[in-house]
């Protein structure tokens, strides 16, 4: 992982993002790309002034930013783009080829009944990049032991188990695998892939409703670092995911969680 994207909103939340990036950098000797993006008024005259000066503020806003965190010798790159959040942010990345986008859970929302915004919640939905979602005020520890939980055990998608195997080299942690069979699964998702157990250090399963049911009756159990899951066409995350905001009643982790792109 020697390419991290860091999407920045309002500064609270932003300087404990960025700080946890540069802290998980400093270890993975990855080099970061801050970028805040602002949206347009879509207009001119006068309207096209306030452009002018949303930009400026945004400018002064990731300066401000980058002078409150410790930048530990990690090399930091910033820029300010205009367009589309969601959109602009999925584009930047895959231009820049990063190896993961590094975000704050609620990223701009101020409901605190919502786990994911509608930003983040949209660059999972969006982007075929893995992303770490951290929660607000969580600051960082290496990961020493990860609890990937999965419904089906299929894969069907090359390396889309290589970034959380990076994670473990990086770190030199242990997997803990949940394989949590729900009453949708089918005679394959109950079987398991190779590279599932090539990860694994120990491998358990669980009957439930749904997988999120199954991190619940796990957590305290394995004491995990960090939350892994996959993100499939179908299955509980894939309806979790049909709207960009996601409320912490549905589903919510207080600890990291890195959501991987699966294809089934």
């Amino acid at each position: 992982m020697k390419k991290i994207l860091v999407p920045l909103g309002n500064s609270e939340k932003a300087v404990n993002t960025l700080q946890y990036a540069i802290d998980f950098a400093s270890i993975s000797k990855a080099t970061i790309y801050v970028v805040q993006v602002f949206e347009s008024v879509k207009s001119t005259g006068f309207l096209k002034k306030i452009d002018e000066f949303i930009e400026v503020e945004a400018r002064q806003e990731l300066s401000n930013i980058l002078s409150k965190v410790d930048k530990k010798d990690v090399k930091i790159i910033s820029k300010v783009f205009k367009g589309k959040i969601t959109d602009s942010i999925s584009i930047i990345a895959e231009a820049l080829e990063v190896d993961i986008i590094i975000s704050s859970a609620s990223y701009t929302t101020a409901d605190s009944s919502i786990y994911l915004g509608p930003i983040v919640g949209g660059l999972v939905k969006k982007t075929e990049l893995p992303i770490l979602i951290i929660p607000k005020g969580y600051k960082f520890k290496p990961y020493k032991n990860i609890l990937l939980s999965i419904r089906s055990g299929i894969i069907n998608k090359a390396q889309v188990l290589s970034p959380l195997q990076d994670l473990v080299a990086i770190f030199k942690a242990k997997v803990n695998l949940l394989h949590v069979i729900t009453p949708s699964n089918t005679t394959e998702d109950n079987s398991l892939h190779e590279d599932f157990e090539a990860l694994a250090n120990k491998i358990s399963n669980s009957e439930n409703a749904t997988v999120y049911q199954g991190i619940l009756e796990h957590l305290i159990e394995v004491s995990p670092d960090l939350l892994c899951v996959i993100r499939r066409k179908r299955g509980f995350f894939a309806k979790l995911w049909e709207q960009n905001s996601i409320k912490k009643i549905d589903f919510e982790s207080r600890i990291p969680l890195l959501v991987l792109r699966g294809n089934v």
